[in-house]
């Protein structure tokens, strides 16, 4: 428990600084556009465009369906099983700069969600896999700059979001 502690105290630390830095306002604005593309709008898109050139033996769209039948449920059963507050539930005065889609912040789907597409489309296209995993952080750090997420959220998000990728090209593949 003392870890667990330790960790919260670093997480809320972390969060507090980013929250009341000076960029904050500036950051504020990118990060509400950048969450957005971490929506899922962008990855339905990328699937059907994927079944439209390609049909189902595309083994970048079997990866990309396989691994959100086991990234969304795995996601789901951790933020209900840990039911870590969100920072605006956790701490005192303070509000989230937008209302997030359920109650609990542990793991960030959202980060999951884009490293888990990032993984597999840069596997897929390499030379994209920079801007890929720049795009990914940065749903991720926005996700805190917003007020919903602690950091270490967005970290159990990347190793989530990797995990699945990787387990699912293994299968695929």
């Amino acid at each position: 428990m003392k870890l667990i502690y330790s960790i919260h105290k670093y997480d809320v630390f972390m969060f507090t600084w980013l929250v009341n830095a000076r960029l904050h306002t500036f950051l504020a604005k990118l990060g509400r556009t950048i969450s957005k593309t971490g929506d899922g709008y962008l990855y339905a898109r990328i699937i059907v465009v994927l079944y439209w050139r390609e049909g189902a033996t595309s083994l970048l769209l079997q990866a990309m369906l396989l691994g959100l039948l086991i990234e969304r449920p795995l996601y789901f059963i951790l933020k209900n099983g840990f039911k870590r507050n969100r920072p605006q539930a956790a701490l005192q005065n303070f509000h989230s700069l937008i209302t997030p889609s359920d109650q609990f912040s542990f793991p960030s789907g959202h980060t999951s969600a884009a490293f888990m597409m990032a993984t597999l489309v840069g596997y897929f296209f390499p030379m994209l896999m920079i801007p890929l995993y720049i795009w990914a952080t940065l749903v991720g750090f926005s996700r805190v700059v917003l007020g919903v997420h602690f950091p270490t959220d967005t970290l159990m998000g990347v190793i989530l979001g990797i995990g699945t990728a990787i387990f699912s090209l293994e299968i695929i593949l």
